[in-house]
C-alpha cells in the first residue's frame, strides 16, 4: 500500500481491508518529489513519521518500507509516462507531469514489493484510474483494489492536507463536498448536468477564499467528461479546489 505519510483514518481503511486480505501487508511511506508541480507544496506537505509507524503497528502492519529520495532516485529519472486522454483532463490538466511521477514511483515500488493486492482510494478516483492503466498495459500481476473515502462527520473528506487548513478554511472546505452533495441530488430529480454545473460554479464564485479549478461528470470506466448525466453508466462527479493555499480534491459518484 503506497502512502506519503502524514496518516489518517482513510489510510487505515486500506490498511484493515489488506490485512483481512493479504497474509502480509506492507506499507510505504515517502514523498515523492517528482509528482509535485508546485515545490512550495512539496516542502509543506505534512510529515509525521513517528505518529504514522506507531499507527500502523496497531493497526497490525507487518513491514513498513521508508525510502530516503537517494534510494529511489539514484539518478534523475529519464523515463516518461504518458497515460493518454487522462493526461489532459482533470487533474492531468492542471498538474502536467503529475501523473508521470505517479506512474513511475508506484511501477518502482511495484517492482521492489511485489505484491499480489494493492489498496488505493476512492478520494483520488483519476488515480485509480492511471494505476489500472499501469497495471494493466504493463501487465503487473496485482490486482487493484479501491477502498471508499472515508470522511469526517460534517462530509469533508479526510486528506493529509487538510491538517494546513486554518479552523476558518476547514469550515469553508466543506462547499466541496456539499456541492458535490447537492449536484449528485438533482441530477437524480432529473436536472441537466450543464445547469446543475452552472449553479455550482456561480456558487464558488461567490466565495472569496476559495478558487474552484474544475468540477465536472465522469464516466468512470473509460474515465471521460461527460456533457449529459446517464443513470445507466458507472458515473462520478470529480471537483478540485483551492481553499486559500490548499488545493483540495474530492468525487462523489452517483451510481455503481
Amino acid at each position: 500500500m503506497p502512502t506519503m505519510g502524514a496518516l489518517h483514518q482513510g489510510h487505515l481503511d486500506l490498511v484493515k481491508k489488506c490485512v483481512a486480505q493479504a497474509d502480509c501487508t506492507v506499507v510505504s511511506i515517502f514523498v515523492n518529489p517528482t509528482q509535485f508541480n508546485n515545490q512550495e507544496d512539496f516542502k509543506k506537505y505534512p510529515s509525521s513519521v513517528k505518529e504514522d509507524l506507531d499507527l500502523l503497528e496497531s493497526a497490525g502492519v507487518d513491514y513498513v518500507f521508508l525510502p530516503e529520495v537517494d534510494t529511489m532516485y539514484p539518478s534523475s529519472p529519464v523515463l516518461k509516462l504518458n497515460f493518454g486522454h487522462l493526461e489532459t483532463i482533470l487533474e492531468g490538466a492542471f498538474r502536467p507531469g503529475h501523473f508521470n511521477g505517479v506512474g513511475v514511483i508506484v511501477s518502482k515500488l511495484f517492482h521492489i514489493i511485489r505484491p499480489d493486492f494493492a489498496f488505493f482510494g476512492q478520494k483520488d478516483l483519476q488515480q485509480v484510474a492511471i494505476i489500472q492503466t499501469l497495471v494493466r498495459d504493463l501487465s503487473f500481476p496485482i490486482e487493484i483494489i479501491v477502498v471508499p473515502t472515508r470522511r469526517e462527520e460534517d462530509g469533508l473528506a479526510m486528506s493529509s492536507r487538510n491538517r494546513r487548513l486554518s479552523d476558518l478554511e476547514r469550515k469553508t472546505a466543506l462547499i466541496i463536498f456539499n456541492s458535490l452533495s447537492v449536484a449528485a441530488k438533482e441530477l437524480k430529480e432529473g436536472k441537466e448536468w450543464l445547469v446543475v454545473q452552472e449553479q455550482i460554479i456561480r456558487q464558488f464564485q461567490e466565495q472569496e477564499s476559495v478558487k474552484l479549478e474544475y468540477f465536472e461528470l465522469v464516466e468512470r470506466e473509460a474515465f471521460e467528461i461527460k456533457k449529459q448525466f446517464d443513470p445507466h453508466q458507472k458515473m462520478a462527479i470529480c471537483a478540485a479546489a483551492y481553499v486559500g493555499e490548499i488545493r483540495l480534491i474530492d468525487n462523489l459518484i452517483i451510481n455503481s
